[in-house]
């Protein structure tokens, strides 16, 4: 037992000579929390002090050391498992290791363990041992040797002890001068950081490129300083913008081609990008270089979202004829919410965004459009169908705000490709609407735009008179109608043929009557778009008197009226 205990005292001073940094610091001492303290406070703990001594902002002497404590504490308290082991042992390993500082809950106790067969230990209480640096203090220590049933804290079995000394090979596969305290640069983790999703060339085509979400990205390389303070920043930003963004790192030591190809590559500290959709239909890599500061970061980050909505005048709110269903949003915001130009990236190939600024409910524009609480979300169907999606929108926080929107739009999405399977099907089985189409927002440019010199309109009130004019107008529109001799265009190109629902169009017919016609139950318009003119048929609904009218039309003989206004189609 003498001999034993001899060697652990030898090994003891040994240990101090060779390596007096050989320590761990207090990591709650070190951030200056309680134990009890939560993450949230060692998060900000941390951030307040790595600004505080950056390498980068700090040039006093010994704001590196301090810097790299900052580091390793955060490191130890910021991980569960390193965290439980520190406060059961001292150690972050959890290993009952060699302690200058107090150890962990131990009742005050210090243990020495050969860790042999019989596994000899000596066991002494806090002030009954003096430190054998030999300055009277009462601080108290605790190592292990790891024999053939145990690890070892110092990385060499007892019967290695001197060889391990002099730098030879142990049976642990170690060297006695590689060994450091959790102080030291050399127990740096070459892991990627913790909380990030490490990102390859392989993810970054399947789930970052051009996705429509933005992504905040940290390059690095496990040899450069300072990742865990960039990985804490990035870490807070993404969480008050969860939803909104995705992190990630990159390991430019690992995937050295793919930082290169991308231009990424670290040089004396990691960088940050955000993978953006600002200034394009693409997305691109736009590096931060302001203060690291979550404050600075998650700005820049909300500046850099995508920007895919288009800011309007509900009052001078014109749709014209797109392939898309379009979705507006209503909200009393000055500049486009968060979570619209979030939605507006996710949706940008499937859905046309517009926002626009109201305040007030009672305003008639929005009163038109049948909303009747703020923020709102409005959409049009492909075939310009109207639909009030969402009234009185509230939020909660952002990610869950996103999702329930989503699955609004997703549910708006498919109803639209519903109408459009229906309309598909219809036009095939129906001669008659396949060559004589109703007006709807998504085809009037197409059928009576500025391009076509005029259009013969069938309006109609009723079923019956719906029927009545199909099957006019279809005849009439397959027999050779010609202008004078003179005429600067064929009859083939010089007029279309479309019907319209009067009763769901009022507005539209009283751009050109101001009773918009209500008296009659089918009649017909002849509107020449590019001259805003146009002349009215209200007689008697036949093949002999619609020819006959529309003979005049193109001959010159009826005479066109100015529009009241431009009409347009809701």
């Amino acid at each position: 037992m003498n001999i034993r205990f001899a060697i652990l005292i030898f090994v003891f001073a040994a240990i101090l000579i060779l390596n007096p940094e050989a320590k761990t610091i207090d990591p709650y001492k070190v951030l200056g929390v309680d134990k009890n303290a939560s993450q949230r406070e060692i998060q900000k703990a941390f951030h307040k002090l790595s600004l505080q001594y950056h390498p980068d902002k700090n040039k006093n002497k010994g704001a590196q050391e301090k810097f790299a404590e900052i580091n390793n504490a955060y490191d130890i308290l910021s991980d569960e498992e390193k965290r439980k082991n520190y406060d059961l042992y001292g150690d972050e390993k959890g290993n009952p290791g060699f302690n200058a500082g107090q150890p962990g809950d131990h009742g005050g106790y210090t243990y020495f363990t050969s860790g042999g067969p019989g596994q000899s230990r000596f066991t002494s209480r806090s002030g009954e041992w003096q430190n054998m640096g030999g300055q009277g203090s009462s601080q108290t220590f605790s190592f292990s040797f790891g024999g053939p049933s145990g690890g070892n804290s110092f990385g060499f079995g007892l019967d290695d002890i001197f060889s391990g000394f002099f730098g030879g090979n142990v049976k642990g596969g170690r060297q006695f001068g590689g060994f450091s305290g959790s102080g030291g640069s050399q127990s740096r983790s070459r892991n990627p950081p913790k909380s990030l999703r490490a990102v390859n060339s392989q993810v970054f085509k399947k789930e970052i490129s051009d996705q429509g979400m933005t992504w905040l990205l940290l390059s690095y390389t496990p040899s450069l300083k300072g990742d865990q303070y960039y990985e804490s920043i990035i870490g807070e930003v993404a969480s008050s913008l969860e939803g909104a963004l995705k992190v990630g790192s990159i390991n430019c030591e690992t995937e050295l081609s793919f930082c290169k190809e991308l231009g990424i590559h670290p040089r004396r500290a990691p960088r940050i990008f955000v993978y953006s959709y600002k200034t394009g239909d693409k997305g691109s890599l736009v590096e931060y270089n302001g203060d690291l500061t979550a404050k600075n970061l998650k700005s820049f980050c909300q500046d850099y979202l995508p920007r895919y909505s288009k800011r309007i005048d509900l009052t001078r709110f014109e749709l014209t004829a797109e392939k898309l269903p379009r979705v507006v949003l209503l909200s009393t915001k000055r500049d486009t919410p968060v979570i619209w130009r979030v939605l507006s990236g996710l949706y940008r190939e499937r859905l046309i965004f517009y926002d626009v600024e109201v305040h007030d409910v009672s305003d008639p524009a929005v009163k038109k459009l049948g909303v009747d609480a703020l923020p709102a979300i409005v959409g049009w169907l492909s075939n310009g169908e109207k639909h009030v999606l969402k009234t009185g929108i509230s939020v909660k926080d952002l990610k869950s705000a996103i999702h329930e929107l989503s699955i609004l739009l997703d549910g708006f999405e498919k109803k639209n490709k519903k109408a459009a399977s229906y309309q598909a099907s219809t036009a095939q089985t129906d001669s008659v609407e396949k060559k004589i189409p109703l007006l709807t927002v998504s085809n009037f440019d197409a059928v009576c735009g500025g391009a076509t010199p005029v259009c013969i309109i069938g309006a109609f009130r009723s079923s019956k008179g719906k029927e009545k004019l199909h099957s006019i107008l279809l005849d009439v529109s397959q027999k050779s109608l010609s202008r004078q001799q003179n005429s600067a265009f064929s009859s083939r190109n010089a007029i279309s043929y479309a019907l319209l629902d009067a009763t769901k169009q009022s507005s539209f017919l009283s751009a050109f009557d101001k009773s918009g016609f209500k008296s009659s139950e089918k009649f017909l318009v002849a509107y020449k778009p590019k001259r805003g003119k146009f002349a009215a048929f209200t007689g008697e609904i036949s093949t002999e008197e619609v020819e006959r009218f529309i003979g005049s039309v193109l001959n010159g003989d009826v005479q066109f009226a100015k529009t009241r206004q431009k009409p347009v189609i809701k």
